[in-house]
């Protein structure tokens, strides 16, 4: 399937459905139920309507309340009324620890054990609010490469996705992402003016952490205290 979403002016716009899963019936996650993408204050008219086509219901805002707003090169089309907005960060930037241990590596998957370790009751409450969103859900960040990566990671894993596919999806969202204008994160996004060779070796180094991650996400949930019953409801959002 075309896992990539061309909602108009959406970047790194992608179903998480199509990827395979031995727990799914059609040997794949089902499209049409999570997606991922970057802020979405880029999007224009064209583009929520090309979202309401997909059948978005449900926004899971991972940024941070300071992070959002439109800015300067947005569309600045209004978003259809219809659609839930849940403000649920991954990520505290007045939390010391997570400032000194994270805001250095932020566009690595080597910062996000950090995070589970740091801040997990909003890692927690971030899976929550995507169980109790009403399905034809998007979930997002600045980038959607890092937040998003860390969250896309834990469901696909939990809905029996192979670490290395995961993977896979990781870097596909790190190099749509690369060279292109900065996103609005916390930090000075570096990867903004990276060439694909510079690219391709940030991966070599950053793809064993996003693999460790996704290989552990089952101990990850257990650390973070996730109930079954959640874990049951997002794994049936991707194969049930």
């Amino acid at each position: 399937m075309q896992r990539e979403l061309a909602w108009h002016g959406a970047r790194n716009a992608r179903d998480l459905g199509g990827l395979p899963t031995s727990l799914s019936p059609t040997g794949a996650t089902i499209p049409g139920r999570l997606a991922r993408s970057a802020r979405r204050e880029s999007m224009t008219a064209q583009g929520w309507s090309d979202a309401a086509d997909w059948g978005l219901r449900s926004i899971i805002d991972l940024r941070t309340a300071a992070e959002v707003g439109p800015r300067e090169g947005d569309a600045d089309a209004a978003q259809p009324s219809g659609i839930t907005v849940t403000l649920a960060p991954t990520e505290d930037h007045e939390n010391t620890e997570f400032r000194e241990v994270c805001f250095p590596i932020l566009d690595s998957p080597a910062y996000w054990e950090h995070n589970v370790r740091i801040l997990p009751g909003l890692v927690r409450a971030t899976l929550q609010s995507i169980a109790d969103a009403e399905p034809g859900i998007l979930f997002h960040c600045a980038a959607g490469r890092d937040r998003t990566g860390m969250i896309s990671t834990l469901l696909l894993a939990n809905a029996g996705v192979l670490a290395e596919v995961i993977v896979e999806d990781y870097a596909l969202a790190v190099r749509t992402m690369a060279g292109s204008a900065a996103h609005g994160g916390p930090t000075q996004d570096r990867q903004a003016g990276w060439t694909s060779a510079e690219t391709t070796a940030f991966l070599a180094d950053a793809e064993p952490f996003a693999l460790a991650f996704a290989a552990s996400a089952a101990s990850v949930l257990d650390r973070l205290e996730l109930s079954e019953g959640t874990r049951v409801r997002l794994r049936e959002l991707l194969t049930a």
